[in-house]
Protein backbone atom coordinates (compact mmCIF):
# COMPACT_ATOMS: atom_id res chain seq x y z
CA UNK A 1 0.00 0.00 0.00
CA UNK A 2 1.41 3.67 -1.18
CA UNK A 3 2.57 5.80 1.88
CA UNK A 4 -0.48 8.58 2.02
CA UNK A 5 0.15 11.82 0.60
CA UNK A 6 -0.25 14.11 3.94
CA UNK A 7 -0.31 12.34 7.07
CA UNK A 8 -0.56 13.83 10.74
CA UNK A 9 0.46 11.18 12.96
CA UNK A 10 -0.28 11.45 16.94
CA UNK A 11 -0.79 15.07 16.52
CA UNK A 12 -1.27 17.29 20.15
CA UNK A 13 -1.70 21.01 19.61
CA UNK A 14 -1.93 23.33 22.66
CA UNK A 15 -3.45 26.85 22.74
CA UNK A 16 -1.91 28.26 25.91
CA UNK A 17 -2.46 25.62 28.51
CA UNK A 18 -5.65 24.01 26.89
CA UNK A 19 -5.19 20.71 24.24
CA UNK A 20 -6.64 21.74 20.89
CA UNK A 21 -5.73 18.39 19.57
CA UNK A 22 -5.30 15.44 21.22
CA UNK A 23 -2.88 13.00 19.69
CA UNK A 24 -4.94 12.80 15.82
CA UNK A 25 -4.55 10.89 13.22
CA UNK A 26 -5.48 11.76 9.36
CA UNK A 27 -4.23 10.60 6.23
CA UNK A 28 -4.55 12.40 2.94
CA UNK A 29 -4.03 10.59 -0.32
CA UNK A 30 -3.15 12.56 -3.41
CA UNK A 31 -6.61 13.31 -5.40
CA UNK A 32 -8.65 12.85 -2.43
CA UNK A 33 -11.57 15.68 -1.01
CA UNK A 34 -11.22 14.56 2.49
CA UNK A 35 -13.86 16.63 4.91
CA UNK A 36 -13.50 17.25 8.16
CA UNK A 37 -16.79 17.65 10.39
CA UNK A 38 -17.64 18.56 13.92
CA UNK A 39 -19.18 21.09 16.22
CA UNK A 40 -17.31 24.87 16.96
CA UNK A 41 -14.58 24.27 18.86
CA UNK A 42 -13.76 20.75 17.97
CA UNK A 43 -10.63 21.37 16.39
CA UNK A 44 -10.90 21.55 12.61
CA UNK A 45 -9.68 24.61 12.72
CA UNK A 46 -6.66 24.28 14.68
CA UNK A 47 -5.83 21.43 12.26
CA UNK A 48 -5.50 23.04 9.24
CA UNK A 49 -3.64 26.14 10.77
CA UNK A 50 -1.08 23.23 11.81
CA UNK A 51 -0.79 22.13 8.69
CA UNK A 52 -0.14 25.23 7.15
CA UNK A 53 2.58 26.27 9.61
CA UNK A 54 0.07 28.64 11.39
CA UNK A 55 0.74 26.30 14.81
CA UNK A 56 3.64 24.54 15.95
CA UNK A 57 2.49 20.56 17.80
CA UNK A 58 3.56 20.03 20.89
CA UNK A 59 4.54 16.51 19.87
CA UNK A 60 3.40 14.49 16.64
CA UNK A 61 4.87 14.83 13.03
CA UNK A 62 2.96 15.95 10.06
CA UNK A 63 4.40 14.24 6.81
CA UNK A 64 3.81 15.51 3.34
CA UNK A 65 5.34 13.32 0.19
CA UNK A 66 7.33 11.59 2.86
CA UNK A 67 9.32 14.44 4.35
CA UNK A 68 8.79 16.48 7.87
CA UNK A 69 6.53 19.21 7.13
CA UNK A 70 5.82 20.70 11.19
CA UNK A 71 9.13 21.76 11.52
CA UNK A 72 8.91 24.31 8.51
CA UNK A 73 7.76 28.33 8.37
CA UNK A 74 4.51 28.90 6.76
CA UNK A 75 5.96 30.54 4.08
CA UNK A 76 7.98 27.26 3.19
CA UNK A 77 5.35 25.19 3.52
CA UNK A 78 3.21 27.55 0.84
CA UNK A 79 6.23 26.51 -1.36
CA UNK A 80 6.06 23.01 -0.78
CA UNK A 81 2.53 23.39 -2.51
CA UNK A 82 0.47 23.86 0.86
CA UNK A 83 -2.10 26.73 0.51
CA UNK A 84 -4.72 27.74 2.90
CA UNK A 85 -8.01 29.73 2.50
CA UNK A 86 -8.54 30.69 5.88
CA UNK A 87 -12.26 30.73 7.78
CA UNK A 88 -13.53 33.99 7.46
CA UNK A 89 -11.96 34.58 3.77
CA UNK A 90 -9.57 37.30 5.39
CA UNK A 91 -9.14 39.05 2.41
CA UNK A 92 -7.42 42.45 2.53
CA UNK A 93 -10.38 44.90 2.01
CA UNK A 94 -7.93 47.71 1.06
CA UNK A 95 -6.40 45.89 -1.87
CA UNK A 96 -8.07 45.45 -5.41
CA UNK A 97 -9.33 41.96 -6.78
CA UNK A 98 -5.97 42.25 -8.82
CA UNK A 99 -3.86 43.42 -5.99
CA UNK A 100 -5.38 40.03 -3.92
CA UNK A 101 -4.25 37.50 -6.72
CA UNK A 102 -1.14 39.16 -7.34
CA UNK A 103 -0.12 38.49 -3.33
CA UNK A 104 -1.45 34.68 -3.58
CA UNK A 105 1.14 34.22 -6.23
CA UNK A 106 4.22 35.83 -4.13
CA UNK A 107 6.20 32.33 -3.73
CA UNK A 108 5.32 31.81 -7.50
CA UNK A 109 8.47 32.65 -9.26
CA UNK A 110 6.92 31.18 -12.80
CA UNK A 111 5.40 33.86 -14.34
CA UNK A 112 4.27 31.47 -17.41
CA UNK A 113 2.54 29.33 -14.64
CA UNK A 114 1.26 32.35 -13.32
CA UNK A 115 -0.64 33.55 -15.96
CA UNK A 116 -2.22 30.50 -16.65
CA UNK A 117 -3.58 29.77 -13.49
CA UNK A 118 -5.17 33.02 -13.16
CA UNK A 119 -6.76 32.39 -16.79
CA UNK A 120 -8.21 29.17 -15.15
CA UNK A 121 -9.59 31.10 -11.89
CA UNK A 122 -11.35 33.21 -14.41
CA UNK A 123 -12.83 30.56 -15.76
CA UNK A 124 -13.55 29.11 -12.60
CA UNK A 125 -14.87 32.93 -11.10
CA UNK A 126 -15.67 34.94 -13.90
CA UNK A 127 -17.17 37.65 -11.52
CA UNK A 128 -13.56 37.94 -10.29
CA UNK A 129 -12.16 39.18 -14.06
CA UNK A 130 -15.14 41.44 -13.82
CA UNK A 131 -13.98 42.99 -10.72
CA UNK A 132 -10.25 42.74 -10.88
CA UNK A 133 -9.61 47.06 -10.40
CA UNK A 134 -12.59 46.74 -7.57
CA UNK A 135 -11.72 47.03 -3.79
CA UNK A 136 -11.70 43.57 -1.90
CA UNK A 137 -13.76 44.88 0.63
CA UNK A 138 -16.61 46.35 -1.62
CA UNK A 139 -17.19 43.08 -3.11
CA UNK A 140 -20.36 40.54 -1.82
CA UNK A 141 -19.99 37.57 0.34
CA UNK A 142 -19.77 35.54 -2.25
CA UNK A 143 -17.36 37.37 -4.06
CA UNK A 144 -15.28 37.57 -1.41
CA UNK A 145 -15.47 33.87 -0.80
CA UNK A 146 -14.20 33.39 -4.39
CA UNK A 147 -11.38 35.42 -4.18
CA UNK A 148 -10.02 33.37 -0.79
CA UNK A 149 -9.89 30.41 -2.20
CA UNK A 150 -8.68 31.81 -5.80
CA UNK A 151 -5.38 33.92 -3.74
CA UNK A 152 -5.17 30.33 -2.22
CA UNK A 153 -4.81 29.19 -5.51
CA UNK A 154 -2.76 31.42 -7.30
CA UNK A 155 0.08 29.96 -5.02
CA UNK A 156 -0.18 26.74 -7.40
CA UNK A 157 -1.34 24.16 -5.08
CA UNK A 158 -0.61 20.51 -4.60
CA UNK A 159 -3.06 20.40 -1.68
CA UNK A 160 -5.50 23.14 -1.10
CA UNK A 161 -6.83 23.70 2.90
CA UNK A 162 -10.23 25.17 2.58
CA UNK A 163 -11.60 25.71 6.23
CA UNK A 164 -15.59 26.52 5.80
CA UNK A 165 -15.95 27.99 2.62
CA UNK A 166 -20.12 28.54 2.65
CA UNK A 167 -20.17 30.11 5.63
CA UNK A 168 -22.42 32.66 6.00
CA UNK A 169 -23.51 32.31 1.73
CA UNK A 170 -26.83 31.66 0.42
CA UNK A 171 -28.20 28.42 -0.76
CA UNK A 172 -27.15 29.43 -4.13
CA UNK A 173 -23.98 30.59 -3.72
CA UNK A 174 -23.16 27.11 -1.15
CA UNK A 175 -24.27 25.18 -4.31
CA UNK A 176 -21.63 27.27 -6.47
CA UNK A 177 -18.71 27.44 -4.17
CA UNK A 178 -19.02 23.77 -3.53
CA UNK A 179 -19.19 22.62 -7.47
CA UNK A 180 -15.79 25.22 -7.91
CA UNK A 181 -14.19 22.97 -5.23
CA UNK A 182 -15.32 19.93 -7.25
CA UNK A 183 -13.58 21.35 -10.59
CA UNK A 184 -10.16 22.74 -8.12
CA UNK A 185 -10.33 18.82 -7.08
CA UNK A 186 -10.72 17.72 -10.85
CA UNK A 187 -7.68 19.57 -11.65
CA UNK A 188 -5.40 17.61 -9.75
CA UNK A 189 -5.39 19.90 -6.41
CA UNK A 190 -5.82 17.50 -3.27
CA UNK A 191 -8.49 18.89 -0.69
CA UNK A 192 -8.70 19.16 2.97
CA UNK A 193 -12.28 20.51 3.32
CA UNK A 194 -13.15 21.66 6.88
CA UNK A 195 -16.97 22.56 6.76
CA UNK A 196 -20.25 23.08 9.18
CA UNK A 197 -22.41 22.05 6.07
CA UNK A 198 -21.60 18.06 6.81
CA UNK A 199 -24.37 17.19 3.75
CA UNK A 200 -23.10 19.53 1.35
CA UNK A 201 -18.90 18.24 2.00
CA UNK A 202 -19.41 14.92 2.10
CA UNK A 203 -21.27 15.14 -0.82
CA UNK A 204 -17.88 15.72 -2.90
CA UNK A 205 -15.97 14.51 -0.43
CA UNK A 206 -13.92 11.42 -0.98
CA UNK A 207 -13.35 10.63 2.28
CA UNK A 208 -14.31 12.18 5.75
CA UNK A 209 -13.42 12.48 9.27
CA UNK A 210 -15.51 13.40 12.58
CA UNK A 211 -13.93 15.52 15.19
CA UNK A 212 -15.02 15.98 18.85
CA UNK A 213 -13.06 17.98 21.45
CA UNK A 214 -9.45 17.50 19.73
CA UNK A 215 -9.92 13.90 18.88
CA UNK A 216 -11.11 12.32 15.89
CA UNK A 217 -14.04 9.94 16.71
CA UNK A 218 -15.12 8.52 13.22
CA UNK A 219 -13.33 8.22 10.06
CA UNK A 220 -15.18 6.46 6.64
CA UNK A 221 -15.86 6.91 3.26
CA UNK A 222 -18.19 9.71 2.50
CA UNK A 223 -21.13 7.88 1.58
CA UNK A 224 -20.85 5.92 4.35
CA UNK A 225 -20.81 9.05 6.71
CA UNK A 226 -23.90 10.29 4.87
CA UNK A 227 -25.69 7.27 5.85
CA UNK A 228 -24.56 7.00 9.12
CA UNK A 229 -27.23 7.40 11.89
CA UNK A 230 -25.08 9.03 14.35
CA UNK A 231 -23.58 11.49 11.60
CA UNK A 232 -27.14 12.25 10.49
CA UNK A 233 -28.88 13.13 14.08
CA UNK A 234 -26.08 15.17 15.20
CA UNK A 235 -24.39 16.63 11.95
CA UNK A 236 -27.04 16.48 9.36
CA UNK A 237 -30.40 17.31 10.98
CA UNK A 238 -31.27 14.13 10.64
CA UNK A 239 -31.81 11.30 7.80
CA UNK A 240 -33.51 12.96 4.55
Amino acid sequence: MNAPYLELNNLHVCHGSVEALRGINVRVNKGEIVAILGANGAGKTTTLATVSGLLRPRSGEILFEGESLHTLPSHTIVRRGITHSPEGRRVFNTLTVEENLDLGAYTNSNTVRAAEIQDWIFELFPRLEERLDQLAGTLSGGEQQMLAIARALMGDPKVLLLDEPSLGLAPILVRSIFESVREINERGVTVILVEQNARAALKIATRGYVMEVGKIVMEDKAENLLTNPDVQAAYLGGAE
